[in-house]
Parts: C-alpha cells; sequence; structure tokens
C-alpha cells in the first residue's frame, strides 16, 4: 500500500507529493513489490507535474532508509517538528 498526497511547492512554484505511507506486509517483503509501488508512485507524479517527492522516515528503521537511498532518495537538510495535540 502506498498512499501519495499532492500540494504545492511555494519555493519550486510547482505540484510537490509526499509519500506519507508505504507498507509492504513482512510475509511478502524482498519480492520487488516495494519497488513496483515506488515506481508507479513515482510515475504518477512526474504525470500530474510534480517537481518532487518527500517521505519522512523513523530514523531507526534503516532498512526503510536503505531502501529509499537505493531508489535515489537523498536526506533532506529540512529537520521535521511534530505538535501533538
Amino acid at each position: 500500500m502506498i498512499t501519495i498526497l499532492f500540494t504545492v511547492s511555494t519555493v519550486e512554484g510547482g505540484r510537490a507529493a509526499w509519500l506519507e505511507d508505504m507498507v509492504v506486509h513482512p510475509d511478502w517483503r524482498r519480492r520487488g513489490i516495494g519497488r513496483h509501488l515506488l515506481n508507479h508512485a513515482l510515475a504518477e507524479v512526474k504525470m500530474a507535474g510534480g517537481t518532487r517527492i518527500t517521505l519522512l522516515t523513523d530514523c531507526k528503521n534503516r532498512q526503510a532508509m536503505r531502501f529509499y537511498s537505493r531508489a535515489g532518495f537523498v536526506r533532506s537538510a529540512m529537520v521535521p517538528f511534530r505538535l501533538s495535540l
């Protein structure tokens, strides 16, 4: 399962996307399903005129960080902040 949210980048002056959720059941991992989902999502963002895609992952989730790095994602200089309500 993958969820993409679209927004507007005021810095880049165009559409941008957030990869909000990406989940592959543990029993189905390491079969290329995640790569297929991500490639499909990236293609959809490009077709919709997206200028970039951003995601957050837990700093302890090394497996996810390796996956996204291999897909070409790089660490951002931006620092996330959160306020729980």
